[in-house]
């Protein structure tokens, strides 16, 4: 059972993808919160690609959009109602939000790495149905558990990269020993350009940036990077001999450069999502080259780290954002996020 607190929204606005190309700002119900939920106003949420896939496909990779979902899942708030179990942070408190919530169907997987299980859920996917509704909304209900109490001298704009971050954070760690290795990063989109931020606060001494785009390499040089090159100059990247490659792009050219890139006996750590199904890939290479290809999948508690490492000044992620949004211009905010060769991370505010 649950009741309504006094002070509990009852509506909230909110970012709605209902079909491919169909991204609504609705007013929402919002119901009272469970025993073990809290109430949230969110004040910024980041702008992913899974996101935008929705958006613009209908879909994210086999996540296929069955009904309109709330989108968001990289949200910041402030506790406005605690749960009634005492179960979470009080009233007031800053939050970032961990959202994902493992599952357990019976398959087997590493116990100590709940991203891996095969019934985990995440906030705002469409990847079971009923869909699992995100938190781009002005209030939300949110279990206990997700939440994360941001360290004193933190802000909640400071804190609006955790999620992503703690992604990229996983990643590295993936990478194992990074300090005083050549590291070469494959697409500076957020999620490469926060990864090169982690490298740095790692201590890799050299840190290459690959991408297509002026605009974002400028944005991976003030994160960290040492040196860029663009992702069409075959000859420079194969000369590279990184000791780890990021492989951050999510699209199998980005791989190819990653093998030829990497040196022999090296590790590429993925990151990027490819497509579903069969891609191709220079596994020959690979294989000669005795390359170590591992994959990263979201995170586990990563970002309880990214959170103490931003609040003690080590982690600098302000470059990455490049854009921020009234939660009213969510179209135009998603449209500019869209646009890879111009932006970086976009954010929405919900809290005027």
């Amino acid at each position: 059972m649950s009741s309504n607190p006094s002070n509990a929204a009852t509506t909230a606005t909110a970012v709605i993808a209902h079909a491919a190309g169909d991204l609504r700002v609705e007013t929402i119900n919002v119901p009272a919160p469970q025993a073990n939920e809290a109430q949230i106003a969110i004040a910024y949420g980041g702008i992913c690609g899974s996101d935008l896939h929705y958006w613009s496909h209908g879909a994210a990779g086999e996540s296929i959009l069955k009904a309109p979902m709330i989108l968001g899942h990289e949200i910041v708030g402030t506790i406005t109602v605690a749960a009634a179990d005492g179960s979470g942070p009080a009233v007031g408190t800053a939050v970032a939000v961990h959202p994902a919530t493992p599952g357990d169907t019976g398959a087997r997987y590493p116990r100590q790495r709940p991203n891996l299980s095969p019934g985990c859920t995440y906030l705002g996917s469409a990847a079971r149905y009923p869909h699992t509704e995100g938190a781009f909304a002005t209030s939300v209900n949110l279990p206990s558990r997700m939440l994360r109490a941001l360290p004193d001298g933190l802000s909640l704009r400071d804190a609006a990269l955790a999620e992503p971050a703690a992604v990229a954070w996983h990643a590295v760690s993936r990478a194992g020993e990074v300090a005083g290795k050549r590291v070469m990063v494959i697409g500076a989109g957020p999620i490469g350009t926060l990864a090169v931020a982690v490298l740095k606060r790692a201590g890799a001494s050299e840190i290459i940036a690959v991408d297509m785009f002026d605009r974002p390499l400028e944005i991976a040089v003030a994160a960290g990077a040492t040196a860029t090159l663009k992702a069409d100059d075959v000859e420079a990247i194969s000369a590279i001999e990184a000791d780890v490659v990021i492989e951050a792009s999510g699209n199998h050219h980005g791989l190819a450069s990653a093998v030829r890139g990497a040196v022999r006996g090296g590790r590429i750590v993925m990151v990027g999502l490819l497509p579903s199904g069969e891609q191709p890939a220079l596994i020959s290479l690979a294989i000669t080259r005795e390359l170590e290809l591992l994959g990263s999948f979201r995170f586990n508690d990563e970002i309880d780290e990214v959170l103490t490492a931003l609040a003690e000044g080590s982690l600098d992620l302000s470059s990455v954002v490049t854009h921020e949004f009234d939660v009213t211009d969510a179209l135009e905010a998603f449209s500019v996020a869209r646009n890879s060769a111009e932006s970086g991370k976009v954010l929405l505010r919900f809290q005027r």
